[in-house]
């Protein structure tokens, strides 16, 4: 019994939630029309959109343009550069390897074909000898900030490899 009295009271709640008629507490009350357009009895127009009593005339007017008589230049053979391209090269150091007793020739050699690279076995060997000789020798030409980074792999090598950057025109 309670399982259908239930269900109905459900039934009754559902239809209820659904239909489009209002309580009497909020019934309809009626509002006030306006009209939107204006009638032929009211000339002055009222709440809908006046005509203008002013006439508003528009003239539009066209001009034709004249064709003017262009100058042409003479032609060169040569284009005109607008831009002067006088691009100075960048400033080269040096890389030099300062010789030392201590060095073993294996691993200044692998170090110099790992840090710079357009360097090959053979090269890095002629370097190291001529260092040992000469006291130092060119490991080659780099713009400064290559030439500085050149430098700081190699001092920072295990064991420690000594290296120096020079201008080029010393």
């Amino acid at each position: 019994m309670r399982h259908t009295i239930f269900l109905f009271l459900a039934c009754l709640a559902t239809t209820l939630a659904f239909t489009t008629t209002l309580p009497p507490t909020f019934a309809h009350r009626p509002t006030p029309t306006t009209t939107l357009f204006a009638s032929d009895s009211d000339k002055e127009g009222g709440a809908a959109i006046a005509k203008p009593k002013v006439g508003v005339e528009t003239k539009q007017t066209t001009r034709q343009r004249q064709k003017s008589a262009q100058k042409q230049k003479a032609k060169s053979s040569e284009p005109v550069s607008r831009r002067d391209e006088d691009f100075q090269d960048a400033p080269m150091f040096k890389v030099m390897l300062i010789g030392d007793e201590s060095y073993d020739q294996a691993h200044v050699v692998e170090r110099l074909c790992e840090i710079m690279d357009d360097m090959d076995e053979n090269q890095a060997a002629i370097v190291y000898r001529q260092a040992q000789q000469g006291g130092k020798a060119m490991c080659g030409k780099y713009p400064l900030e290559h030439a500085e980074m050149y430098k700081e792999q190699l001092v920072r090598s295990d064991p420690l490899i000594y290296s120096d950057v020079e201008d080029e025109n010393k």
